[in-house]
């Protein structure tokens, strides 16, 4: 069976982007591996879903109920269109720079609309149980400063910590983050921190295959 890979970016900052440059490597480690697995792109800076609305709210009703507008049916449309994409994947290629301490907002945009009860997670007497299980999750994670070192900088980030606990949430238990910080430190901790990074994602991908 074909293997389905899922490859996002979420960064403004085009060809300047250490995460782009991340997943791309990522993805090409992949490719390399497994000639025929089948790569779908998304570029959340340049098709960045709504940020939630009464409208994108919409699927919280019933595809053919009278109460939608034509507006929600269309946010419907993009919804479905987003989160199947999502849970046919086998892997999936995630570009996520550090914004003011967490994840762009058009990231988050996209999160939104796969959070729904009943298709990536469920309620249940016991608490919430995940759906989107059975695939991986690989974040290439970019930060202009440290926060990994020391405790004072684990408390100000919310970024890998935030990925880490949504898509866990949707009971994805394979997540790993390739991790390049502090790039905007200096020419020499950009390089250290984007060799590291390389180290990181040859031994991801060594392991899978």
């Amino acid at each position: 069976m074909t293997t389905k890979l899922l490859h996002i970016d979420s960064a403004i900052t085009g060809n300047a982007s250490i995460s782009r440059e991340l997943t791309q490597r990522i993805v090409g480690h992949y490719a390399s591996a497994e000639p025929g697995i089948e790569i779908q792109y998304l570029d959340l800076a340049a098709q960045t879903p709504s940020h939630l609305s009464a409208d994108s709210l919409g699927f919280r009703l019933a595809p053919d109920s009278p109460q939608l507008s034509d507006a929600q049916r269309r946010e419907n449309e993009l919804t479905e269109t987003l989160l199947q994409q999502f849970l046919d994947a086998d892997i999936v290629v995630v570009g996520a720079p550090m914004y003011n301490f967490t994840i762009p907002s058009q990231l988050k945009a996209w999160i939104d609309r796969l959070a729904q009860a009943g298709r990536t997670f469920k309620y249940t007497e016991n608490g919430a149980v995940g759906l989107a299980g059975g695939k991986r999750v690989i974040v290439a994670s970019s930060r202009g400063g440290a926060y990994s070192t020391s405790e004072q900088g684990r408390a100000l980030e919310h970024q890998e910590s935030y990925l880490q606990t949504i898509f866990g949430f949707f009971g994805i238990t394979d997540v790993q983050f390739v991790r390049a910080e502090g790039v905007n430190l200096g020419e020499e901790a950009k390089q250290g921190a984007m060799n590291e990074a390389l180290g990181t994602i040859t031994e991801l991908t060594a392991l899978a295959a």
